[in-house]
């Protein structure tokens, strides 16, 4: 592999500097996204060192291992290979979490979601004494589960997931984030695994079409796994039989019988609308609040009910599997 200076000489990969590892790696990208970011990064990550240090020393040589490791990471990045896959991190919001294909890469847009969560998790502690139980359907990498426990230190929270594969990435995430003792993963479709009654329930299920996803970057199809993007022609299967089974996983519970339950629902910015009334349908009684997202787009569907309970309602409660 050789690349040309400034001053016309040509220099192997095993004497690249900084810069010209950088110019190179920037030529190859071409025709991906965010190719400068993307070079530096992929070359921070092989030095082991910060971005800052990549500007205050681009005279600096890599070694021959640095320059193999460095193009190969480029190359796979050509192929349009998710950054976070090949450094193997990813943030979301103050956590630094591990990712690889097993689960989606969590988005900015998710943060949004735990936001509310914690919002309405802090109003319910306030007004009953204890943090609520929390359950995260489709946890895939944790990062929701992992947001809220590293947030709400009482809180007993349950990640599920129909994947083994991504409940174990879930489980090294919660210990590299040490808030493993706070969850419990649950395998299992959806809500199945549950064996008892929850405070609230967060989601960030698949909810994309299948048309739509014909349509995203190459990236996102060829890398991350579609199971945990794509919910049938509209986008809404999940969504909807999570609503169709939920009711009696925010059960009544004799101890408490005007306690608040909510659902949390990560949504397409097209997706207002219908999953509102999906919801309405299923819960009839129930509040219902489309919230929009930074940018103005529909991103969450808020439902939330108050538990009335019969008279004759024997309590109800988390049972460890």
């Amino acid at each position: 592999m050789r690349l040309t200076t400034d001053d016309g000489r040509r220099t192997t990969g095993a004497s690249w500097t900084i810069d010209l590892a950088l110019n190179w790696g920037q030529a190859q990208l071409a025709g991906t996204d965010e190719i400068e970011l993307a070079a530096k990064t992929l070359l921070a990550h092989v030095r082991e060192c910060t971005l800052s240090e990549l500007f205050a020393y681009p005279g600096r040589e890599l070694t021959a291992a640095q320059s193999a490791a460095y193009r190969a990471l480029v190359e796979r990045r050509a192929r349009h290979e998710p950054l976070a896959y090949l450094v193997g991190h990813h943030g979301f919001l103050e956590l630094d979490l591990r990712v690889d294909r097993r689960a989606l890469i969590p988005r900015p847009e998710t943060e949004l979601l735990v936001e509310r969560a914690l919002a309405w998790a802090r109003t319910w502690h306030a007004a009953h004494g204890r943090a609520p139980q929390i359950a995260d359907v489709g946890t895939g990498s944790g990062a929701i589960a992992i947001g809220l426990a590293a947030a709400l230190p009482q809180a007993r929270i349950l990640g599920l997931d129909r994947s083994p594969d991504a409940l174990e990435l879930a489980r090294q995430n919660a210990l590299r984030c040490g808030v493993a003792g706070q969850i419990t993963f649950l395998q299992g479709d959806l809500l199945a695994p549950l064996r008892g009654p929850v405070d609230l329930i967060v989601a960030n299920l698949p909810y994309v079409s299948e048309d739509e996803y014909a349509a995203l970057p190459p990236g996102i199809r060829a890398y991350e796994p579609r199971g945990a993007l794509v919910a049938g022609p509209d986008g809404l299967d999940a969504i909807r039989r999570l609503l169709q089974t939920a009711r009696p996983h925010l059960a009544p519970d004799a101890a408490r019988p005007a306690a608040r339950a909510a659902i949390l629902l990560e949504i397409g910015a097209s997706q207002g609308d219908a999953v509102s009334a999906l919801a309405a349908r299923a819960f009839p009684e129930a509040r219902v609040e489309v919230i929009a997202d930074y940018g103005g787009r529909d991103r969450i569907v808020k439902i939330e009910l108050e538990r009335q309970c019969p008279s004759n309602s024997s309590s109800a409660t988390w049972t460890e599997p």
